[in-house]
């Protein structure tokens, strides 16, 4: 069965789904959303920086919604993230289109999710329509969840499972995000969302849960810190010139209490190069996904995304987090309606992978 399929946006991530799924015989790409007028009528693949593909463009949700896709690969990104996706959502799943997305993280394990209004908006959405939603990528997602997971399955015993991104973010270009959200190109005086009071404990909260969830454990608590480190030259990167003397890397740390102790924690240490924090665990690939867990047996095992330097910024990270929606279509779409984590499917193996 071919499954009729949509995308949302035409960025970073939507470009890679849409280029995936034009490949695929077992996916029908049937309509692309996107938000800025210049592209509204233009040929989808020539968005996607492939050969046409005979897909135009609309920024008209209703329309696209009126084709009856089986699947919606969501991937809009931008600083209103959730505010702007949800509503997206629920009209989606209430029309019974089931969604696949890389906006939304914090949804990667449904009931920690921060806003329970939302969630229980986007669960009643759901048995409405008969449809499934699902949120995952890379980091949160498979290095946060299935792959942690998958290493513990070795372990007796275990008293701390802590995973860790390491990534050069020299390429993302949405600057809101990356200096206002934050930091970077800010004196370490500046204040970022990331620095107010629990943002970053709600921000991490969802993979933390989910694999105590996958681990049969309760979380007490979930802690947050945040340390920043100037850089001293001048960094050109996709959104501006970050100035020496600014923040040029940043890393957050996000510990799940179990039984009293910080036993699941979550790292991520970005930088804006490669020479910047250098005490810091460093990687010379587009990005290291780590998973280290102490206990019997102790285990240790980096994931290195990308080529080493010389690489195209950033892609490998973003086709590693189109890729983990993209093949998780078939398996969205039949599985029971709701609001699904990667603990509710199976490992989501590629179809039609080889060429």
């Amino acid at each position: 069965m071919t499954l009729r399929t949509v995308v949302w946006s035409t960025g970073g991530v939507g470009s890679i789904a849409i280029e995936a799924i034009e490949g695929r015989p077992d996916l029908d790409l049937v309509g692309v959303w996107v938000h800025s007028p210049e592209k509204v009528g233009k040929d989808a693949g020539s968005l996607a920086g492939i050969d046409p593909i005979g897909v135009t463009a609309t920024d008209d949700a209703d329309a696209l919604i009126a084709l009856q896709p089986d699947c919606v690969v969501y991937a809009a990104s931008g600083p209103d993230r959730d505010a702007g996706a949800v509503p997206d959502y629920l009209k989606l799943l209430e029309a019974g289109i089931n969604v696949v997305s890389t906006s939304s993280t914090s949804l990667v394990y449904p009931p920690a999710y921060y806003s329970p209004q939302w969630r229980e908006q986007m669960e009643s959405a759901a048995k409405s329509g008969d449809a499934s939603f699902y949120a995952s990528g890379i980091f949160p997602g498979f290095g946060s969840d299935q792959l942690a997971l998958l290493l513990a399955t070795q372990s007796r015993t275990i008293r701390c499972l802590k995973v860790t991104e390491v990534a050069l973010n020299d390429h993302y270009p949405v600057a809101d995000v990356m200096m206002n959200g934050m930091g970077f190109g800010h004196p370490l005086d500046f204040e970022p969302l990331l620095k107010t009071p629990g943002f970053i404990e709600m921000a991490w909260r969802a993979p933390v849960h989910l694999m105590a969830a996958g681990l049969g454990v309760e979380v007490e608590e979930v802690r947050g810190t945040l340390d920043r480190r100037v850089t001293d030259r001048d960094i050109e990167v996709a959104f501006g010139t970050i100035k020496a003397g600014t923040c040029g890397a940043v890393s957050t740390r996000a510990a799940g209490v179990v039984n009293g102790r910080e036993a699941i924690v979550v790292e991520h240490i970005i930088r804006m190069a490669r020479d910047v924090a250098p005490d810091w665990l460093t990687s010379e690939f587009d990005a290291t996904y780590r998973v280290d867990i102490d206990g019997d047996p102790d285990i240790h095992c980096a994931m290195n995304v990308g080529a080493a330097e010389g690489h195209a910024a950033g892609h490998a990270a973003m086709a590693a987090t189109a890729m983990r929606v993209v093949n998780a279509i078939p398996y969205v779409v039949s599985a029971p309606a709701g609001l699904l984590s990667s603990l509710d499917l199976p490992i989501t193996l590629p179809r039609h992978a080889f060429s």
